[in-house]
């Protein structure tokens, strides 16, 4: 079952990367916290101010008892929390990985919370998961478990409450179970999920958004570096949704793409790899290790890679203290969530690396979202090109703010960023009455 959101979608993508692994010790929750209390500190947040941002609203975990093939019952934990509703109703992905903890689902839904905030759609923060190896399992199994997750968290979603996405190793499919589930237990309700599939209330365009987001951001920064399409040269790192639409959509713009990798392999050529044929071997079955129309390097020959632009679009804290001296990239955009440590980070900014980050360049899946969830409260929908260029409007705006905001205050994109989404979330608190 492919990964897709707010990575794939509202978030980061499914494929592990063959050019290093995270530190073990190193966790999202760690990188989000880390940016959370930078910002804090330089907005000056009363201690008991920040203690209200920083934790969470509501933490749900269920027990997800599955009887597999097997034979035996497996019991897995699902987990649903929300981290901030001030400006809106909870938004965020729900993933399906071995390695969903609590921690990673906090970290992950404070991280919505923030970057709703800073593209400026009225959504507060949440996210989701359970702690599967979901390409191990059939697909009746995937939807029993789906079906089983919604039935145990159902009072806490809706659409004018928390509206699901899919994210690592979910997809359209797995919303349609959800949608479908949600409707049994409360009449037909599609704005209750986003990034359906088109035959049940999707919007065009919905499956791109988070890569074409992106490359939105790209496109904003290129002139600031003296860069155009044609001399750019790009690593992706990660091919599931986010990578591959990326990748895809940089080459229809004329940049070269000389460079993939994910959890098979790594693969080079200097004369440009062909996104779109990759996608097709993969999409029938082939590995990236298998693919041979580029060369096969090696992880550490991937992450040096000479390009202009690295897109990270695989797991969090995969570019890390002891790797990111190997990226010779200009320019780092950051695809999945938390792929760069905060050492990391330090060490790229140091060498003057432009990294524009997840809270702003992989929002474009949450505001298709967005798109999706307002088309099925008004029972209408546009076509993919309308779609399209609203995402491109709001992400231009967005990149802008945080641009102006970096360099009024002499800060990175990411801490920019941040301090936006801060303030706008305890603007909302406030006007409330909340804080």
């Amino acid at each position: 079952m492919a990964g897709t959101e707010e990575k794939t979608q509202e978030g980061a993508d499914s494929t592990k990367t063959g050019a290093a692994t995270k530190p073990a010790e190193l966790s999202n929750y760690d990188i989000v916290n880390h940016w959370f209390q930078v910002a804090a500190d330089r907005l000056d947040l009363a201690g008991d101010l920040a203690t209200v941002l920083r934790t969470s609203y509501r933490e749900v975990q269920v027990q997800l008892p599955i009887k597999l093939t097997d034979g035996q019952i497996h019991v897995f934990s699902g987990f649903r929390v929300q981290h901030n509703g001030a400006r809106g109703p909870y938004k965020g992905g729900i993933r399906y990985h071995p390695e969903v903890d609590l921690d990673e689902v906090r970290a992950l839904a404070s991280l919505m919370s923030w970057k709703t905030a800073i593209v400026g759609v009225p959504y507060g923060g949440a996210k989701g998961g359970i702690n599967v190896p979901a390409r191990e399992l059939e697909t009746h199994e995937l939807e029993k478990l789906t079906r089983s997750f919604m039935d145990k968290i159902d009072r806490v979603i809706g659409p004018t409450r928390d509206i699901p996405a899919p994210d690592v190793n979910t997809n359209a499919q797995t919303m349609a179970w959800m949608m479908d589930e949600y409707g049994k237990l409360h009449g037909h309700t599609p704005a209750c999920v986003t990034g359906k599939p088109i035959a049940l209330g999707g919007s065009y365009g919905r499956e791109a958004a988070t890569g074409r987001g992106v490359v939105y951001c790209y496109r904003e920064a290129a002139p600031q570096l003296g860069l155009t399409p044609p001399e750019t040269r790009v690593a992706v790192q990660g091919f599931g949704n986010v990578g591959s639409w990326a990748a895809r959509i940089m080459q229809h713009l004329g940049c070269t793409i000389v460079a993939v990798s994910d959890h098979t392999g790594s693969i080079h050529r200097e004369q440009g790899i062909d996104s779109e044929d990759l996608k097709r071997h993969l999409d029938e079955g082939g590995e990236l290790s298998d693919y041979d129309k580029a060369d096969h390097i090696s992880a550490e020959e991937f992450l040096g890679t000479d390009c202009e632009v690295f897109i990270p679009a695989a797991l969090g804290g995969m570019i890390h203290a002891d790797n990111a001296d190997l990226i010779k990239a200009k320019v780092v955009l950051e695809g999945a969530n938390s792929p760069t440590t905060p050492q990391a980070d330090q060490i790229l900014s140091d060498r003057g690396v432009l990294i524009i980050p997840d809270v702003l360049a992989n929002a474009g899946g949450v505001v298709v979202s967005y798109f999706e969830w307002v088309q099925n409260l008004q029972h209408f929908r546009w076509d993919e090109r309308e779609v399209n260029d609203k995402l491109g409007t709001i992400m231009r705006r967005a990149y802008r703010e945080v641009n102006a905001r970096a360099r009024q205050d002499e800060v990175s994109l990411r801490t920019a960023a941040f301090e936006l989404g801060i303030e706008r979330v305890v603007e909302a608190a406030r006007t409330r009455g909340y804080v």
